[in-house]
């Protein structure tokens, strides 16, 4: 029994699919501290994305050391500069989504949207050729979304459009991260990244009004920032221990892991009809990678 259970936890899939849901858990928990912080206890979120990043990359300090500064030459930093403005923004149109309300689970639905933005982003700007099959996954995920959106109601607010734009930002981050991997190391990409977010994220929070947290709200971000590296660790480990095809279906498994911590901490569930949408974002995002990994298949055989 002792050899199974240790031929068990050898295996790379299954470690790195149990490291991709432990990276699910710790963004659920980041996401219901996110509300928490800005709903409750009126932290801006502007001030919430400063102060999560900063201690985040703090907490972050020993990992760093181990690559150098030296990682930090490139040829291509106009490139770096770019993705690390995106992602920033992404991650500013995402937590004023969740500070004005929008609910967890809708959140999460909405910014899974962020594949079929690669899908058409990919074919626009880097002349990629996307099959029928993938636009039709894509037009079906954007409908989906639109069911959660529900634009022809009254009321839609600019908060709960914010996770849709931090989906498309995140996906033009990500369409720039892998043009400049043909050129650069991760460790490099990786280091930008982090070094440069928290002096782009401090502009946008002394816009906002700056806050300086104490009290219950610092001890928040202290446990925020630690899940934030925990996060990202368990992500780079799912992705470096599995194939990126194998570990990616559980990423999606973050839906209804927000969806569970919404409704523990907040009690929000979703309506009958909001099930369809989210459903048919997540058929369309499997639907996506099963055509990425057959075609991967496709071109090992020849």
């Amino acid at each position: 029994m002792n050899q199974n259970l240790t031929s068990f936890g050898a295996s790379p899939a299954i470690r790195g699919a149990a490291f991709m849901i432990l990276a699910g858990v710790a963004f659920a928990a980041i996401n219901t501290i996110t509300q928490h912080l800005t709903m409750n206890l009126g932290l801006s979120s502007t001030s919430d994305a400063f102060w999560q990043y900063f201690l985040a990359l703090v907490f972050s300090v020993p990992l760093l050391a181990r690559s150098g500064l030296r990682a930090l030459k490139t040829a291509y930093p106009m490139t770096h500069i770019a993705r690390v403005v995106l992602s920033v923004l992404g991650v500013q149109a995402w937590v004023f989504g969740l500070a004005h309300g929008v609910q967890i689970w809708q959140a999460i639905a909405l910014v899974m949207t962020s594949p079929f933005f690669v899908t058409a982003g990919a074919a626009l700007f880097l002349g990629e050729r996307a099959g029928k099959e993938r636009w039709l996954a894509t037009a079906v995920g954007f409908t989906g979304a639109m069911i959660i959106l529900r634009p022809w109601a009254d009321g839609v607010s600019l908060a709960a459009i914010a996770p849709v734009a931090a989906a498309a930002l995140w996906a033009g981050a990500s369409l720039l991260t892998k043009s400049v991997l043909a050129r650069d190391s991760s460790a490099t990409a990786t280091l930008w990244l982090l070094l440069m977010m928290s002096p782009v994220n401090a502009a946008f929070a002394v816009w906002g009004g700056f806050q300086v947290p104490t009290g219950e709200i610092l001890g928040w971000l202290v446990v925020s920032g630690l899940l934030m590296v925990g996060a990202q660790y368990f992500l780079a480990k799912a992705y470096e221990t599995a194939d990126a095809a194998y570990v990616q279906p559980f990423d999606d498994l973050k839906l209804p892991l927000n969806l569970l911590a919404g409704y523990m901490v907040f009690g929000y569930a979703p309506e009958g009809q909001l099930w369809l949408g989210a459903a048919m974002i997540l058929a369309a995002s499997l639907f996506i990678l099963f055509v990425e990994r057959r075609q991967e298949a496709l071109k090992a055989a020849v």
